[in-house]
């Protein structure tokens, strides 16, 4: 037996690999256009507090980008916002970025379902 061969967990990787972006999708509620932007965060370690708080750093500026709206519609902004946010972090579907999102916003994200 070899012992300089280490053996990795190919669910991990799999998953990390297959969630190198989450895509923030906003929809204008007066125009019939919607905007999008990836967010990155494949540079990050999703198993310690420093990187899930840094993504949804990431996560929260795109959505303020993709939500912006003219002056006085800070309502429909925020809407967007919390939509776009729980989305992407349903998206991303990581329990320590889950609880850090439900802490910091004391709201549950959206749960994402496969079809056949």
């Amino acid at each position: 037996m070899n012992s300089n061969v280490k053996s990795t967990d190919r669910t991990v990787i799999g998953a990390t690999a297959m969630w190198l972006a989450c895509v923030l999708v906003a929809f204008n509620a007066h125009a019939d256009d919607s905007r999008s932007e990836s967010v990155k965060f494949g540079d990050l370690n999703l198993s310690s507090p420093a990187g899930v708080e840094a993504l949804y750093g990431r996560i929260h500026a795109a959505a303020r980008r993709v939500c912006e709206q003219p002056a006085g519609e800070q309502r429909a902004v925020v809407r967007c916002m919390t939509n776009a946010e729980s989305e992407a972090i349903g998206t991303v579907n990581n329990p320590l970025l889950t609880a850090f999102y439900q802490k910091k916003t004391g709201s549950t994200p959206q749960t994402i379902t496969a079809n056949r």
